[in-house]
């Protein structure tokens, strides 16, 4: 019989998973998994308490998560995580629109609407905007029937499935685009809003001294045939916040421009009111 300690339990560990694991990249996984974890327990001389304190905060994270919300996605968002994978796997090398994070809000089934439907549902006393561009392809060609899944916060710094007040899909919904690549859409002046502060998360945050500030932001998903899926946001110029977003999330060339704009002919093909708020951004896909 042999007595796991210290010096030898990492190593036995290490090989009780890599010897039985007959899937290799689970193997792989694995065997890194408990190297790290296990320098990490010895970097730090993890006590009883704080370990206890850990599951504790990872219990608590788990039961936050529901179909409205994705308390784990927060934990990974603002660990940096979300943005460390996502570098991984979608490298642009300076071609294509940029990806960030998907955040804990994104729910999937929201309605197909007409190109330049507004998304509003319910007004919240935001400043009217209006999105336009085109999706095309890394030759500058425009892709037909590119499905934009489009979401953000209202004014009050809430998402629809966080806020009673509103209807559902409020703030949300998808446009199909056509020959020429193009898109429009309705809605409001994206501000900045906090993260959810009420869980676990929040309780990190506080601790550590970080504040929980996003910049105002449209998410995006966009996928078509043939293409690799985006996600991305267009974020807000000359928000507070761009430099310490509390996610980690922003890039330069996400950063868009919106404009006051006065222009009739198109206040009234699409029922605007002017004066509005007018941004401009193409989004280019790579093929897979």
């Amino acid at each position: 019989m042999r007595d796991f300690t210290m010096e030898n339990l990492t190593e036995i560990v290490h090989e009780e998973y890599v010897s039985k694991t007959s899937d290799p990249r689970l193997r792989e996984i694995m065997g890194s998994l408990v190297n790290h974890l296990h320098a990490f327990v010895k970097d730090i001389q993890l006590t009883e308490a704080e370990w206890f304190e850990a599951v504790q905060f990872l219990t608590a994270t788990g039961q936050m998560c529901d179909e409205k919300r994705q308390e784990f996605i927060l934990l990974s968002d603002t660990l940096g995580v979300s943005m460390l994978v996502d570098a991984i796997n979608h490298p642009r090398s300076g071609a294509g629109t940029e990806n960030t994070v998907l955040g804990p809000f994104y729910v999937s089934g929201a309605p197909d609407l007409p190109m330049g439907s507004n998304i509003v549902k319910k007004d919240s006393g935001g400043t009217l905007a209006f999105v336009r561009g085109k999706v095309t392809d890394q030759d500058d060609n425009p892709i037909d029937g590119a499905v934009l899944d489009v979401w953000q916060a209202s004014v009050r710094g809430f998402y629809d499935v966080q806020d009673p007040e509103v209807p559902q899909w409020n703030l949300r919904g998808k446009f199909t685009t056509g020959p020429d690549g193009k898109y429009c859409l309705a809605t409001e002046l994206p501000g900045f809003y906090p993260v959810p502060t009420d869980g676990p998360v929040g309780k990190m945050l506080n601790a550590c001294g970080r504040h929980a500030m996003r910049p105002g932001h449209l998410h995006f998903v966009i996928t078509a045939d043939g293409y690799d899926r985006l996600t991305t946001h267009i974020f807000t110029a000359g928000d507070e916040y761009l430099e310490s977003d509390a996610v980690f999330a922003t890039k330069s060339s996400l950063v868009g421009e919106y404009q006051a704009c006065e222009d009739e002919a198109l206040a009234k093909e699409y029922g605007l009111q002017v004066p509005f708020q007018l941004l401009d951004f193409d989004f280019g896909l790579m093929r897979t």
